[in-house]
């Protein structure tokens, strides 16, 4: 298996950290370009302590990530007036996210897993076994079942400072059986941040026994701020000509279809609003935009620019770039005023878009859609980007 631009990258970050090596004299952290914090976040009602990580440089960009459920808790980014805000939705405290998602319902900045998006019936078929995973959204299984990779407390498996940029790698072991899953999976994401305002999320998994996994990041996004209000007037374009049409249980039909002439065409930059309200089938049946939309026909060995979104009121902007096939964009359809963000302000339908690069959804049960099978031997490897920047003069608002 060639090495991927991804995997080079967070070699990069983690050969400059021999393991057991002392940690860096703080006479170094002013040569840092991005420093690396950590300290206790809570405890779980099982004794497990939970820690956060803090990466930030130079330029204002701050990402906090930590080991429950290996979840974004804030990214942090200046606006065109240098007015640093937190630019995705989540909750003060430990025990708001274990309280507030007590089904896996909400899934604010988790890695979700082994399977993200929907399998449909819970039901897979490989190498002439079937498999059952718990239902968790009407007859679907839903990111991974009852309690996914987002409701269990990763290790810290290592991490690494750079001139450059700083990372931090997270692991679990997903044993045989886990919601129903085939074969033990070893899973580790290296969340990096860079001086070019990057943020890194490099996926890697290998497995015992055939299996499927389908990783991804669930971080809701608000350019002008969390509890900012809705994120109809920003501007967001993605980079594919096609869509997995679905039906009204939101499972993919199988097919693809273009998306010239619908709701779904964001070839150019346009109001995430415009078409939010049309009043066609796809968009009646998911409330909003809850689509995969088809970035690489195939997974790309470098990051590809898949999208680009921007906030005509803060100037903040974003590139979003992956290996992975599929984006899925989702309006936060499910809000509606029962949880309430750092800010004080209660979250609300269309209150962020989240960006998700993955597999296709139900992608077992679709032969003809990139395979999510992960065979001994071979390794998942996969590499999201989400680049910030800003943009002086503003995105007028088409």
């Amino acid at each position: 298996m060639h090495a991927s631009f991804s995997y080079r990258v967070c070699a990069l970050f983690l050969a400059a950290m021999l393991p057991g090596a002392a940690p860096a004299p703080m006479a170094r952290a002013a040569a840092m370009a991005v420093t690396l914090t950590r300290a206790p976040f809570g405890t779980l009602p099982d004794g497990q302590v939970v820690e956060r990580f803090t990466l930030a440089n130079t330029h204002g960009v701050r990402l906090q990530v930590m080991t429950y459920g290996a979840i974004i808790t804030a990214i942090d980014a200046p606006d065109r007036r240098g007015h640093v805000a937190d630019v995705v939705l989540g909750f003060p405290t430990l025990e708001d996210y274990v309280v507030n998602n007590p089904r896996g319902s909400l899934y604010f900045g988790a890695t979700v897993g082994r399977v993200a998006n929907r399998i449909a019936n819970g039901t897979f078929s490989l190498d002439g076994h079937v498999y059952h995973i718990p239902r968790t959204e009407g007859t679907n299984a839903l990111h991974g079942g009852r309690r996914g990779f987002d409701r269990h407390v990763w290790h810290v498996e290592a991490t690494a400072t750079t001139t450059d940029g700083a990372s931090v790698t997270l692991m679990r072991v997903s044993p045989d059986g886990e919601e129903g899953f085939p074969g033990t999976l070893v899973a580790h994401v290296t969340f990096g941040l860079n001086s070019r305002n990057e943020l890194s999320l490099h996926y890697r998994a290998t497995t015992d026994r055939p299996t499927v996994v389908n990783l991804t990041n669930h971080s809701y996004f608000n350019l002008n701020g969390e509890g900012s209000g809705s994120v109809e007037n920003e501007i967001l374009q993605i980079h594919a000509d096609t869509f997995t049409p679905v039906d009204a249980a939101s499972l993919p039909l199988g097919t693809t279809a273009p998306v010239a002439g619908t709701a779904l065409d964001f070839r150019t930059p346009r109001r995430i609003g415009a078409c939010l309200r049309d009043g066609g089938q796809q968009m009646r049946d998911q409330h909003g935009y809850d689509f995969n939309w088809i970035v690489n026909a195939a997974p790309a060995s470098a990051p590809v620019l898949v999208a680009h979104l921007s906030d005509p009121a803060s100037g903040r902007n974003m590139d979003v770039l992956t290996t992975q096939p599929g984006l899925q964009v989702y309006t936060a359809n499910a809000l509606d005023g029962r949880y309430t963000g750092p800010s004080g302000h209660a979250y609300r339908q269309t209150d962020a878009v989240a960006l998700e690069a993955e597999h296709y959804p139900d992608s077992p049960n679709h032969p003809d859609f990139p395979t999510i099978t992960l065979r001994p031997g071979a390794i998942y490897d996969q590499t999201t980007l989400y680049r910030l920047g800003v943009e002086p003069g503003g995105t007028p608002a088409p």
